[in-house]
C-alpha cells in the first residue's frame, strides 16, 4: 500500500493569497501543469515541488502537508 499523505490547507488557496494566482503560475511557469494537476487530485508531489511551495507561501512543509501512515506502516514501524 503506498503512504498517504493529506493536504492540510488549500494549497491554491494559500498560494493566492501570496499573489500567485493559477495563470500566474500557468504563464510565469512557476509550477507545470501536470503538478497542479495532481495537487487538486490530491496526489503527492514531490519534494522539490514542495519545497517551491514552501517559499513562494513563506510555510514549512508541516504547514502543507501530513504524513498519514498506513495500517502496514503502523504494524511495521509502531
Amino acid at each position: 500500500m503506498k503512504p498517504l499523505i493529506k493536504y492540510k490547507i488549500d494549497i491554491f488557496e494559500e498560494l493566492k493569497k501570496h499573489g500567485y494566482s493559477q495563470t500566474r503560475i500557468q504563464h510565469d511557469k512557476l509550477l507545470p501543469s501536470q503538478t497542479m494537476q495532481n495537487i487538486r487530485s490530491g496526489k503527492s508531489i514531490t519534494l522539490e515541488t514542495l519545497n517551491k511551495i514552501c517559499i513562494m507561501c513563506k510555510m514549512q512543509p508541516g504547514d502543507i502537508i501530513e504524513v498519514v501512515p498506513t495500517d502496514e506502516e503502523k504494524i511495521k514501524y509502531y
